[in-house]
């Protein structure tokens, strides 16, 4: 769809990867659209799977949930079975707020989050190492974070968007 977008749809997206709370009639101005025109574009793009859902980032920190790891799994043997039953049993647990399969001596990376470290033991003892399927993980918690961005860098595949946006 990168192709299709023209001016008016990237600074559409881009303004409201930043901010989702943007009504349609503060886009529409800020593109110079009306309301209905700017409308119909973010329905298409909703429609085109372009616009996935619109979220709120909540502190993670005011909340008590400011501990954070990146684990990286290896199973120990990782057939089809395995893997779709790691990955079910990853997309139910809250902690995991990001999993990935990656290339290398691992099979997966994820990012968790919760309250502290005795809870990220309760989450590998009584979720993780309880599935019987992880031969290896390697933990590191996070200090302190540096960048933690959801937008895509539109700026890479529209000239019509700052790439530093």
């Amino acid at each position: 769809m990168s192709e299709q977008l023209d001016a008016v749809d990237a600074k559409i997206l881009d303004l409201i990867q930043h901010d989702a709370g943007l009504s349609v009639a503060e886009i529409a101005e800020r593109v110079g659209l009306s309301s209905s025109p700017c409308w119909r574009r973010i329905k298409r793009l909703e429609d085109a799977g372009v616009i996935q859902r619109r979220v709120t980032i909540l502190d993670r920190e005011k909340l008590g949930l400011g501990f954070e790891v990146y684990c990286t799994v290896k199973l120990s043997l990782p057939t089809k079975d395995n893997l779709d039953t790691f990955e079910q049993a990853v997309g139910k647990w809250a902690e995991v707020v990001q999993c990935a399969t990656v290339t290398g001596a691992a099979d997966y990376e994820m990012r968790i989050v919760t309250r502290d470290m005795r809870a990220f033991d309760e989450f590998l003892r009584d979720k993780l190492l309880s599935l019987g399927l992880v031969s290896n993980i390697e933990s590191r918690i996070v200090i302190r974070g540096v960048k933690n961005s959801t937008a895509v860098p539109l700026g890479l595949i529209s000239p019509y968007v700052s790439p530093l946006s």
